[in-house]
């Protein structure tokens, strides 16, 4: 665990100008620098590093972060040696703290800081790096034990598999029998150390208190969440078995619907090839890398998810999803292209890849090669040509009836789309299978098409929707305002949840680390948030501060926020009151609602 003072210190000293220059050539562009994103393919620089901030963004895939950010985007770093390479070059050491799983306490040094004094305000932080520390030392244990399990070894080689592709993905083995993990960890009769294995999905405890190993005799794959980290593993039968892979459980590090395998380790090959090909299991990715197809990933046992979609548009714009050609496999396309279509964006191609029946990638790959796979990409069926080849097969276009269905069945999946030349496109297509005039099909469809034409000049900024969002605006461009901040303000209720929860979180964080709101800040305090949920929005609000600069009045930004939220309080309160029966209101109730309403 590297203590957050260590970060601030090191943010504080490096510049992010000189370390993305050192990787993408940057140009003077007003007061900040630009580029052309090295993380998707565009020739238009959207590509923005603040000087002033310290943070990097790109306004084209939505990139976004500190230098630690940039050196784990671009150069598929941990979060922890992207920290140690930093530190390296400013002439500094990463000061080394342990975990003692007997209590759960953080050791540094010869100081050690109590469970009490830690939940202060590090509950969550030191949970989840003793969760990470249990997940590293499982990674181990299993490694090792694939070197002594010989059926294991021959399986894989079996499946092709040769000892250096076994080690890139860190596959191991999890041995038969039920309580193999006290070996790994001989604290395991204790209740506080087995408790964290549990929370960590690695043993499983029976409603009558017995404890045994989730994994047994399956081979074991690694599982690495956006940090490098490991979050969880999947687990392969080696024969025949039901399940054929079972999946680390939901826990605080995973979380099935949100992670890609192989995503962290592939994001340079993918930018380099300019696509990513996603598969349907882990071999599948496992084989195609060893026949030098590395841009590929693949899905934890779930149908594609939104979220799987958005993070890999975040690396590239071409995602050619290769899927079985058979009645699963062709379920599974029609749900992850569901799934993209609220995310399309103009020059995003998205396209579905049906291997022969009976073939998967791995079994291809390994019959025919790389070169002849990668012809099969000829063959992939654009999401639009995709789209309607289903729609097509469930009606009959030569009956009114049929045609009718056709426009019924597309209007739901058209309406989600707000790509501007995307639904242009699909419009037209449907106008002509369907036989209705375009602009009739508009009307019909109630689908009103976004103008493509977007202006790059910067309009007068608009005042924030809430005054949460405005607060966690001012806060994030100067957080010394916390210490103006009246916190009874900032616990009011209503239909800003998710900002008032993320104002909250933001809020305790400067309250715990003073230092960071109190020094002259350089860096991004997001950057302090990079494994908290609240992380996309909060870089989203700062992104919109990029527009700031030293002619913005923030005592006038900051007492407008507040006096709108005085505002929403006083109606609040008015609503309560008006709301019982006068009768049954107090007269301390009686006036205080006379002055809220003439307030």
């Amino acid at each position: 665990m590297i203590p957050p003072s260590f970060i601030h210190d090191l943010l504080n000293r490096v510049d992010i100008v000189n370390v993305v220059d050192r990787h993408v050539p940057l140009k003077k562009a007003g007061a900040n620098y630009s580029a052309c994103c090295p993380f998707h393919n565009e020739k238009s620089p959207s590509f923005t590093v603040s000087p002033t901030k310290q943070f990097f963004h790109c306004f084209g895939c939505g990139a976004h972060g500190s230098a630690i950010n940039f050196l784990m985007e671009y150069s598929g770093m941990s979060f922890v040696d992207a920290v140690a390479d930093l530190a390296t070059s400013m002439g500094m050491q990463v000061p080394t703290q342990t975990i003692d799983l007997h209590s759960g306490d953080t050791v540094s040094g010869s100081r050690s800081t109590t469970r009490g004094q830690e939940r202060a305000g590090k509950n969550k932080d030191e949970s989840r790096q003793n969760l990470n520390e249990v997940m590293r030392a499982a990674t181990q244990f299993y490694r090792a034990q694939l070197k002594n399990a010989d059926h294991a070894v021959k399986y894989l080689k079996k499946r092709g598999l040769t000892g250096e592709t076994a080690a890139h993905f860190a596959i191991g083995y999890a041995p038969a029998g039920w309580q193999n993990l006290e070996a790994v960890f001989p604290e395991y009769q204790m209740e506080s150390s087995r408790n964290l294995l549990i929370k960590a999905g690695l043993i499983i405890e029976t409603d009558d208190g017995k404890r045994y190993d989730r994994f047994r005799d399956r081979i074991i794959f690694p599982i690495l969440g956006q940090k490098g980290m490991i979050v969880g593993f999947g687990g392969r039968v080696l024969e025949q078995g039901d399940p054929k892979y079972l999946n680390s459980p939901e826990t605080p590090l995973f979380a099935k619907g949100h992670e890609l395998y192989n995503l962290f380790s592939a994001r340079r090959a993918i930018r380099e090839a300019g696509r990513v090909l996603v598969v349907e299991g882990y071999m599948d990715v496992v084989a195609l890398y060893q026949h030098g197809i590395k841009y590929s990933v693949a899905a934890l046992g779930t149908a594609t998810t939104s979220f799987h979609i958005q993070k890999l548009l975040r690396q590239t714009d071409d995602i050619i999803f290769c899927f079985d050609g058979d009645r699963a496999g062709k379920k599974a396309a029609w749900r992850a292209m569901e799934n993209s279509l609220p995310y399309l964006t103009d020059g995003k191609n998205l396209s579905f890849l049906f291997l022969p029946e009976g073939e998967d990638p791995d079994s291809y790959i390994g019959k025919f090669g790389k070169e002849t796979f990668e012809g099969l990409f000829k063959q992939a069926l654009p999401l639009s040509a995709f789209l309607f080849k289903e729609l097509l097969e469930h009606v009959d276009l030569q009956t009114s009836e049929g045609r009718t269905k056709l426009v019924h069945d597309a209007k739901p999946l058209l309406k989600q789309v707000t790509a501007p030349i995307m639904t242009l496109m699909l419009l037209k297509r449907l106008a002509e299978l369907s036989g209705i005039n375009q602009n009739e099909l508009e009307s019909l469809l109630q689908i009103k098409r976004v103008s493509s034409s977007r202006s790059r000049e910067r309009a007068p900024r608009p005042q924030p929707v809430s005054p949460y969002y405005w607060l966690i605006q001012i806060l994030l461009y100067q957080p010394a305002y916390i210490n103006k901040l009246d916190r009874d303000l900032v616990a009011a209720r209503g239909e800003f949840y998710e900002e008032i929860k993320v104002l909250k979180a933001l809020i305790e964080f400067l309250d715990v680390h003073p230092h960071v709101a109190n020094e002259a800040l350089t860096s991004s305090v997001v950057t302090y948030f990079h494994d908290s949920p609240h992380r996309e929005l909060l870089e989203k609000i700062e992104t919109e501060t990029l527009e700031w600069d030293s002619s913005i009045n923030l005592e006038a930004e900051f007492s407008g926020a507040l006096e709108r939220l005085q505002e929403i309080q006083r109606k609040q309160r008015m609503t309560e009151l008006h709301n019982k029966s006068l009768n049954m209101l107090t007269d301390e109730e009686k006036q205080e609602l006379k002055k809220l309403a003439i307030s």
